[in-house]
């Protein structure tokens, strides 16, 4: 395949809502492009984009989908990215190596929930923006409203380039604003017949390209003021300010595109080729040292490995864009996060399966390599000169949701714990970890859909049976007020025997406190506990009663206690313990002892000092249709929810709120039940706080049936 220079590329990433048609889009691009000969359709299970099994079974896109198409010497990378809020670090993987994102809009519908998601990740990158509206061949079509929606919820620099003539059954022209022509089109689509604008449609056409001149001479103050001086722009300077316009987000055009007839496609890879913005002419990535790259093919070569994916027959894929210099096939080069050495052996530009071997990708570029030894997604590639630099990495979006995960016949476990290292290395957004605490493996992901899409991998892929169920919830324990107690150790067995007695006073601890004053203090030692919280262990011997040397093992059966707290057997935290007296024997004391006996007396202690349970609470922002609030509100406070706020958001309302995680289980089903799946939800973790009176008593009475059941 040709290789092209910096300035002949585009990257473009097709985002937007389910149902939006960003698949089918592709499938006409790659046609017109000279991809492929001949069109798929979904329902026909023969696209390019989804053609992983999941996929060809769900009749929609689970991952994104590396393409490219040529149009007129340049060549367009396209990705195609899930529409389900459960992929979105698909999307913002995409969001990240695109120059600018395609964002589809079903005509029929306007701006969905989705939409407004991914305005959001788009904006947080500062990704160039523009609006395609699909599906304007159907009869419930409306341009004019989605239009209405798209500036209300996204400001008057929503600008459009295009409007349909005919919407509807019978759609077939589009009048291109920017042109000034009419673009009419015969069954099966492909190339437009270019016609003048019709006299009842040349008033409105005019109108909407002064309007388009005066946004575009907005983006430059020079521009401004030429417009101002002769009333419009050149065609040098339109094009100028068209571009500075939709680089720096002062501009975001609006095209008409009917995907499935195949009708716009053409004119809006003109635009792409003509207007968008090359690899070179957008805002630099950055590296963690703030070192700027702006795709110029001279400098030592440098890419970010933005997707990794498994493929059959083929094994891992590592999916790259270069972001300087040019990279060869049998190149050396360094992974600068972990200083492996990788050969690129063999190299490939991506359409879906189609795989084109090349010998050279430049600085803007998107490519593919295989057989990399420890590449990552969001590890850097370098040339040896620059073996050390990092670019900055992609951050994906926190997981929503955590179940438990277990093989279903314990024989797979091992087998299983290596297929779920495997596949959070292909997914980002998927986190595993086997909780000591817990003792559960848990799987994190950004919704149901996206841990069953996980489970049927690991069922048909990797052939282990797998069950989710409802994890634990880290509880912690602490207590109220201080008190005393006292525990001896005494073991007598034939030969030496076991003593040691410990005296110990606790207290909650807050910061800043005050130390007590009925001991004297005579050593402190602070520790910041791996679950969060202190213990505050303070030496208050005094003349010896118990030997210096027998205090850490007093403060290890504390720690041991505190592990396994005395309510629930969970971890304890914000202790102060005082040890200010005990007792030893000149034989029979030894460290067994005094640990034992420092673990009982912190356990008797612990239970007569008020003991609490605290619970972990999430804040929790939860975006709904304005219509749907009140289900909302009353759902969040039937989860013992405390409201902080609410927001708005075009016509969207955001809740926030702090929920307990206990309540929280299986959240994205019934938020998207209440809402008909236009519902979305973020959740972070905020802090730990005493549960209710009630729910610790049935905490309590719980651990207890467990315990008796475990004897």
């Amino acid at each position: 395949m040709k290789v092209y220079k910096t300035k002949e590329l585009r990257n473009i990433a097709l985002i937007g809502g389910a149902k939006t048609g960003k698949t089918t889009l592709a499938e006409a691009m790659l046609f017109e492009g000279g991809v492929i000969n001949r069109r798929g359709t979904i329902e026909d299970k023969n696209t390019v984009s989804d053609y992983r099994n999941i996929e060809l079974e769900r009749q929609n896109s689970v991952s994104s989908t590396v393409l490219f198409a040529e149009h007129k010497d340049h060549k367009i990378n396209i990705i195609d990215a899930p529409g389900f809020d459960d992929f979105i670090g698909e999307v913002v993987a995409a969001l990240n190596v695109a120059d600018t994102a395609l964002m589809l809009v079903n005509a029929q519908n306007g701006v969905e929930v989705g939409t407004e998601i991914n305005w959001r990740h788009a904006r947080a990158i500062n990704t160039p923006l523009l609006f395609v509206i699909n599906h304007l061949e159907h009869e419930k079509s409306s341009f004019e409203e989605s239009l209405r929606q798209l500036k209300g919820q996204f400001g008057s620099s929503v600008t459009p380039f295009q409007y349909p003539v005919n919407e509807g059954h019978g759609f077939n022209a589009i009048i291109d604003v920017l042109q000034q022509k009419m673009y009419k089109y015969e069954a099966g689509g492909g190339k437009a017949q270019v016609l003048d604008i019709p006299d009842d449609q040349k008033a409105r056409a005019e109108e909407m390209l002064n309007n388009l001149i005066e946004n575009a001479a907005e983006n430059d103050e020079s521009l401004m003021e030429a417009f101002f001086e002769n009333g419009t722009l050149t065609s040098e300077e339109l094009a100028r300010g068209l571009k500075l316009g939709i680089v720096n987000r002062g501009m975001f055009p609006v095209m008409c595109v009917a995907a499935k007839p195949n009708f716009g496609v053409d004119t809006l890879l003109d635009f792409i080729v003509n207007t968008l913005p090359a690899p070179d002419e957008v805002p630099p990535r950055k590296t963690t040292d703030d070192k700027e790259l702006n795709c110029n093919p001279a400098d030592p070569a440098s890419a970010l490995i933005f997707k990794t994916a498994v493929e059959e027959h083929l094994g891992e894929i590592s999916f790259f864009k270069v972001y300087a210099g040019e990279i060869t096939e049998a190149m050396d080069m360094v992974d600068g996060v972990n200083s492996s050495k990788e050969r690129i052996s063999q190299m490939f530009i991506v359409a879906g399966k189609k795989r084109e071997k090349i010998e050279k990708v430049v600085a803007g570029d998107i490519g593919a390599a295989i057989k990399m030894k420890n590449v990552r997604t969001n590890h850097t590639l370098n040339s040896p000169k620059i073996s050390g630099q990092v670019i900055e990495p992609i951050v994906f979006p926190a997981s929503k949701i955590t179940m438990a995960v277990r093989a279903k016949n314990t024989s797979d476990d091992e087998k299983l714990g290596a297929a779920l290292s495997e596949l959070q290395k292909v997914d980002p957004t998927i986190s595993i970890e086997y909780s000591k605490e817990l003792k559960q493996i848990l799987i994190r992901g950004m919704g149901e859909l996206h841990l069953n899409i996980a489970k049927w991998h690991l069922e048909n892929i990797e052939k282990i049976a797998i069950e989710y169920y409802t994890p634990k919830i880290p509880y912690r324990e602490t207590i109220t007020k201080q008190a005393k107690a006292m525990y001896r150790h005494k073991k007598q067995s034939g030969g030496s025997g076991q003593f040691g007695e410990v005296h110990m006073l606790i207290q909650p601890y807050t910061e800043g406190m005050a130390n007590q004053t009925e001991f004297p203090i005579r050593g402190t030692d602070t520790h910041d506990l791996p679950w969060g919280g202190k213990l505050v262990f303070n030496n208050c011997i005094v003349g010896g009663s118990i030997d210096a040397r027998f205090m850490p093992a007093i403060l290890k059966g504390i720690m041991e206690k505190i592990e396994e707290g005395p309510l629930t057997g969970s971890y304890a935290r914000d202790i102060v313990v005082n040890v200010y007296d005990g007792k030893m024997h000149p034989v029979d004391s030894n460290e067994l002892a005094f640990k034992l006996a420092g673990r009982t007396a912190f356990k008797e202690a612990f239970k007569n000092a008020g003991p609490k349970i605290l619970e972990p609470i999430y804040d929790v922002e939860v975006m709904v249709p304005a219509d749907r609030m009140g289900d909302i509100m009353t759902d969040l406070q039937g989860r013992r929810a405390v409201i902080m706020g609410m927001d708005s958001e075009g016509h969207y309302q955001i809740v926030k709120a702090k929920v307990p995680l206990a309540e929280m289980n299986r959240y994205s089903t019934a938020l998207s039940s209440l809402t008909s799946g236009s519902g979305t939800y973020s959740l972070a973790f905020a802090e730990y706080s005493m549960v209710p009176g009630d729910v610790q008593t049935a905490l309590l009475k719980a651990y207890e049936e467990q315990e008796s059941e475990e004897e």
